[in-house]
């Protein structure tokens, strides 16, 4: 299994964000089904784009209960199409590497 950097979990989180406003628990069965993560390993990722002026939140109420949403900002957008651009390059780079047919 590959190591997750925090700018591909960023890059992933952003995405995921970028389609419609979350909470912390979908957001994270949402992306469990391509990586593996945690809550425990989501949340401080969240915090940091918060922090970072990516994402913001509000909450919206949920029975009887407040529920924290996450919506991606104007950087946040911006950052996002970086870490894309990003990621094809670095995508490219590596199929030049391992490149070729898998069945030799």
């Amino acid at each position: 299994m590959f190591v997750l950097s925090s700018q591909i979990l960023d890059l992933c989180v952003l995405a995921t964000v970028n389609k419609e406003d979350t909470y912390g628990y979908k957001l994270t069965q949402d992306l469990m089904e391509s990586i593996s993560i945690s809550e425990s390993t989501l949340y401080p990722v969240l915090r940091r784009l918060q922090k970072n002026n990516c994402l913001s939140t509000y909450d919206q109420p949920y029975g009887g209960r407040n529920r924290r949403y996450y919506q991606i900002t104007p950087e946040g957008k911006r950052q996002l199409k970086e870490y894309i651009k990003n990621w094809i390059n670095y995508k490219e780079s590596i199929d030049e590497i391992v490149g070729g047919d898998l069945n030799d």
